[in-house]
């Protein structure tokens, strides 16, 4: 039955794969096994993601089907990038040792046969060292050959395998026979130090793709060193280090200046700064206080504090982001499926043209024929070279999304990566992607002078509403007055609230919901709320029964970043779209805040998916930028999704792409990364097609004809070993590629950073008299920009924290004056 399936996703590192046939050969073998739903295995970084049912296979069963096929399938219980690690680790350092040894006995035979070709003694030394080099330091290539001939399979060791074999036996041959040759008219040659060099030269160049492949998957190895390995939680007064893997979710969380945060939670004591740059890309330390999230793997800084655990182990944000890495560099771009199917057919195929040109020689030239064919099809079988091919694709694909994950910005796989560099149109939600998505209350104009002894009726009634709007309302009124009792509440979807408080009716929510109930609203609470629905504010309207008490602003900021962003890809020649729920004011202010010309106001969110299709119909490919449940039918039709990290769990899911910092610039910055990781991918693959169109036609001597030149399969071997090494180090430079804007915003960030942090004055206040008192100083103070403020009542002081220029006193003063009444700041 469907439901006992137990559906699992795996990361196995495979050991003994040598080019892209060994790939395609073992994903085949694990997608035909009965229970596996499917297998990608990437031939870059080794490593095989399978997916499948537990209930009908097992990793054991996995392991044994791929050793019979001449592989292993590393299935250690531990974590799959250590173990990764370790076999790439291993297969260095033996790769090392076997080109140093190559080489050491390679290059005498080289040079004998350049002075000592002649001398008989001199043809013994290059048999007695060509023996250990091509059947000692390179029996791995016969080894592995060997496993695939037995079933009925052929891959790059299988050329080198036949190549050297060839070049060895045949030399071996003509210094014990030569007069086999010599009776014929012809001079029997040696190629001993071609098979000894070519060990040396593939050897050599499979070491130094070893090494290029190891950077491709560095940033995943940073990501898991994020991770400290201990933490310290308080149990009871005591102070108890254990290792992360104990710690459970409620467990209360100590950290240190320097230290990096073990687990997901939430801030229950003290404050400071911490370093979310390796999780958003952001240089900017993010203040931490009572009640603000903090991540595992995040350093903090300064200060000292506690947090409650939340999320632990494989459920952390910083774990997250790791699967989804992994899961994304072992995925395939769609021109993948191309190379994988000549890869398939590529190692038969050049074993046809070798002894094709073989005959070819003996054919057409009776005298030198078999010794030249033979030189020919040596060289044809070492020339190819189906790594290049193999090596293109991936390597270019994992270090573009490595570098988007050292950017903040996860990638969900390799397709979105092609399908980014088509974008031409963008949707843009608006709450929490052009803005912050955190609606506070910027102003409550009352109807009368003694309006304020009604906020605790204000308060009370909205501590009853799930609305976010009523969620600003309730942080700003806290703590003014106490809760008091409500009856008969009752929630008017689309309208807004209801209850009784105190004996006494109250309504709160929009301007059609007043005029409904047929309140009187004076002139200047109208005149307000029009002043607040210009700067694109949302406007809350509270009374009684009679007429309207109060109107209440909520604004949602516009993110400092979004202009920018916009602007970035409206140069990109990309069109901007944004929609929204808000009235057509609002929506028409924040657009014209943001430079969108394109907007629509009033949009549900079914509406967000046809719209999404209306643009797809012209020919549009569109991407969707959203953050809420209510935009996942949008992200899922659209051609590209991404999500703002700070949205919701469903939206991440559904996406395509997810922005971690909710920043919007980072946004114009995947679509560069797409762009760029393409045109690498697509340079990879013309030189290395371009590389086999050219070199296997020489190396079978077409230019022989013309001007008698007949490449030295020596030369082959170094030319195949270097084009694989070509094509990692040209997906390498990806690293360096920028795909931010000008460096610019960094220095600022940063300079704001220290501002922040080093800004902080203290202020005696006099004149207050109870907690109603200091919450109307502190709201006062906080409602300036640039200012967070924390006042207390006993002793009487504001301790201000001032972001970039510190205000005076005067201004200080000036604001609490106007918002909060007869208080004095003094220093």
């Amino acid at each position: 039955m469907e439901t006992d399936r137990h559906i699992v996703k795996e990361f196995f590192p495979v050991i003994g794969m040598s080019c892209a046939a060994c790939a395609t050969r073992v994903d085949k073998i694990l997608n035909g096994q009965r229970g596996v739903c499917g297998a990608s295995v990437n031939y870059a970084n080794g490593m095989a993601t399978v997916e499948y049912d537990s209930k009908q296979t097992s990793p054991e069963a996995l392991q044994t089907v791929v050793r019979q096929i001449g592989y292993d399938l590393s299935i250690e219980r531990d974590d799959s990038v250590e173990a990764l690690e370790r076999v790439q680790s291993e297969n260095y350092r033996s790769l090392k040792g076997q080109t140093l040894g190559a080489f050491v006995l390679a290059v005498p035979v080289f040079i004998i046969s350049i002075c000592f070709k002649e001398v008989w003694l001199g043809k013994l030394a290059m048999w007695l060292l060509a023996t250990p080099t091509v059947f000692w330091l390179g029996r791995g290539f016969f080894i592995r050959a060997w496993k695939q001939l037995k079933h009925r399979s052929a891959n790059m060791d299988t050329l080198v395998a036949c190549s050297t074999g060839v070049a060895y036996l045949f030399s071996l041959f003509n210094l014990l026979f030569p007069q086999v040759w010599t009776s014929r008219g012809i001079t029997p040659h040696l190629y001993f130090e071609s098979a000894s060099m070519i060990v040396g030269f593939i050897l050599l160049g499979r070491l130094l793709e070893a090494k290029a492949k190891g950077h491709t998957v560095t940033a995943v190895k940073k990501l898991m060193g994020l991770q400290p390995r201990t933490a310290t939680i308080i149990r009871g007064d005591e102070e108890r280090p254990i290792p992360i893997e104990l710690i459970r979710p409620n467990d209360i969380v100590m950290v240190r200046p320097g230290e990096r945060i073990a687990v997901d939670g939430v801030v229950t004591e003290g404050d400071s700064y911490v370093d979310e740059s390796m999780l958003n890309g952001e240089p900017v330390p993010v203040a931490k206080s009572t009640g603000t999230n903090v991540f595992a793997g995040t350093l903090n800084q300064r200060g000292s504090f506690r947090f409650q655990a939340r999320k632990v182990g494989t459920d952390t944000l910083l774990a997250k982001i790791i699967r989804m890495v992994q899961e994304a560099q072992g995925s395939k771009a769609p021109v993948q499926q191309l190379v994988d199917r000549v890869a398939a057919v590529f190692v038969p195929v050049i074993m046809a043209i070798a002894l094709i040109a073989w005959i070819a020689w003996v054919i057409l030239d009776p005298v030198n024929g078999f010794s030249h064919g033979m030189l020919a099809l040596v060289t044809v079988l070492i020339i190819a070279c189906p790594c290049a091919l193999g090596l293109a694709t991936p390597t270019a694909v994992m270090v573009g999304i490595g570098k988007g994950a050292e950017s903040g910005i996860l990638i969900k796989d390799a397709e979105s990566l092609e399908i980014a560099r088509k974008i031409n149109a963008v949707i843009l939600d608006k709450t929490g992607t052009i803005t912050e998505g955190k609606p506070e209350v910027s102003s409550i104009k009352w109807a009368t002078a003694d309006g304020e002894r009604l906020e605790s009726a204000l308060f009370s009634l909205e501590k009853l509403s799930e609305h976010p709007l009523a969620e600003a309302v309730v942080r700003y009124l806290e703590g003014v007055e106490p809760s008091l009792k409500v009856t008969a509440f009752e929630s008017l979807t689309g309208k807004g609230v209801k209850g009784n408080v105190g004996g006494t009716l109250y309504y709160a929510g929009n301007q059609d919901f007043m005029e409904e109930l047929q309140v009187t609203m004076e002139a200047s609470l109208k005149a307000e709320a029009a002043r607040l629905t210009a700067k694109a504010e949302t406007v809350i309207w509270f009374a009684d029964a009679k007429q309207a008490r109060a109107v209440v602003g909520i604004t949602d900021k516009v993110k400092d970043t979004s202009v920018k962003a916009i602007e970035t890809l409206k140069r990109q020649g990309i069109d901007v779209f944004m929609l929204t729920g808000d009235h057509e004011s609002t929506a028409k202010e924040i657009a014209r805040q943001v430079g969108i010309f394109h907007y629509r106001s009033g949009v549900l969110p079914g509406d967000k998916a046809a719209f999404v299709k209306a643009l797809q119909a012209d020919g549009k490919c569109v991407a969707m930028i959203g953050d809420g449940i209510n935009d996942s039918a949008a992200l899922a039709q659209a051609d590209l999704s991404i999500a703002m990290g700070s949205g919701s769990d469903m939206a991440m899911d559904v996406a395509k792409m997810t922005v971690i910092s909710s920043d919007l610039t980072k946004i114009p910055e995947a679509l560069t990364l797409s762009r760029l990781t393409t045109r690498t991918i697509r340079q990879n693959l013309f030189w290395a097609f371009f590389y086999n169109l050219i070199a296997v036609p020489v190396a079978a001597g077409v230019l022989y004809p013309v001007n008698g030149f007949l490449l030295n399969p020596m030369i082959g071997g170094a030319a195949m070993a270097f084009s694989s090494v070509s094509v990692v180090s040209n997906s390498l430079r990806l690293k360096r590629k920028k795909i931010t804007g000008k460096e610019g915003r960094t220095k600022a960030l940063r300079n704001k950073s220290l501002n922040t942090t080093t800004m902080k004055r203290e202020f005696k206040v006099e004149g207050m008299m109870c907690d109603h008192c200091r919450m109307h100083v502190e709201r006062a103070l906080n409602s300036m920009d640039g200012v967070k403020a924390t006042v207390t009542l006993d002793p009487p002081v504001a301790t201000v924290e001032f972001e970039g220029t510190e205000r005076t006193l005067e201004d200080l003063q000036r604001v609490v004056t106007e918002r909060a009444g007869a208080y004095a700041l003094k220093v």
